[in-house]
């Protein structure tokens, strides 16, 4: 495991009665780990792309937020009993090299991925250069998978000056030599977002689209499950709606309901083809009372909540 930085968010003060998801958490990893959270505080990646940095400081900001979430007061037990078998291994120490970073997160999630029980990673991002960092685990940790990004864009734009950034993750991806990525699912497009270069170049590889205006709560989950290979799920937050997600690098003017989003992350926990997941893209000096950081928390909530409840 490569060196990384240890979490610096606060835990929540304790009350008789009113145990928190950071009172749960630990801080290394045992025997019977079964989710490991690392961060990627980079925006290196989305700067070179021409949207608005900030995304750095999301992993520590949805800590914090996440850490203050309940169990569930309907369904306590096997939350709780996954979340003590969590840990949060920190953040990737980033130098602004986006290439440089994002081996290093491989490394971090190639080790996790050969465990021989099976640990689920959960990464906070960062820009969506966080996810083809995620995905190198997978390459050389020489296991296969399929990726289904929640997102506005497919972000398979070509390299910029041969220098990887935040809108070129998934064509790295399907191109990777490791050929590791069977299959790439791009769901929520906008069509004003969504050059038709890019929406053929995914299906002339033997992806899929879905354009938001096509995603349903039944296709969501589905998505998951009609994939040839464990899943890596990725949720970038600028595929909601800038009126409920207004603190991201590339603002949504028509984008997905939250009450679609946060089913789609329960979704992804609940199915036992989804291997690991992130969350990407929250920009913290452009949010309006840490909304949208509030929001990315009780993603990767709704994700453990429906991870609890697998084989249930």
């Amino acid at each position: 495991m490569p060196d990384l930085l240890p979490p610096t968010v606060a835990m929540p003060g304790r009350r008789a009665g009113d145990v928190r998801v950071g009172h749960l958490l630990s801080d290394e990893p045992r025997g019977t780990t079964r989710v490991a959270i690392l961060g990627f505080p980079s925006d290196a990646g989305v700067e070179r792309n021409g949207g608005r940095p900030g995304a750095a400081l999301g992993p520590a900001l949805i800590r914090h937020h996440l850490y203050r979430l309940t169990p569930p007061g309907n369904a306590a037990d096997r939350f709780e009993q996954l979340l003590r078998s969590t840990v949060d291994l920190g953040d990737v120490a980033c130098t602004g090299e986006v290439a440089a970073d994002q081996q290093t997160l491989g490394e971090a999630v190639a080790e996790l991925l050969a465990f021989d029980q099976r640990i689920t990673p959960i990464v906070l991002g960062g820009g969506h250069e966080t996810t083809f960092g995620h995905f190198l685990g997978y390459a050389q940790a020489e296991q296969a998978v399929s990726i289904v990004n929640l997102d506005a864009h497919a972000d398979v734009r070509a390299l910029e000056d041969g220098q990887p950034h935040s809108g070129s993750p998934f064509r790295q991806a399907v191109e990777h030599p490791s050929g590791r990525c069977s299959r790439y699912t791009a769901a929520g497009l906008n069509p004003h977002s969504t050059a038709p270069g890019h929406a053929q170049w995914v299906a002339d590889r033997g992806g899929q689209v879905y354009w938001r205006s096509e995603l349903t709560a039944e296709l969501m989950a589905k998505l998951y499950t009609q994939q040839p290979d464990d899943v890596l799920a990725t949720f970038d937050l600028d595929a909601l709606d800038q009126s409920q997600a207004p603190g991201v690098s590339a603002p949504n003017a028509c984008g997905l309901d939250k009450r679609l989003w946060l089913y789609a992350a329960y979704a992804a926990g609940r199915s036992p083809m989804v291997r690991s997941m992130d969350v990407v893209e929250l920009s913290p000096p452009f949010d309006r009372d840490d909304q949208t950081a509030r929001l990315a928390a009780l993603t990767v909530w709704e994700f453990l909540v429906g991870l609890s409840q697998r084989n249930a």
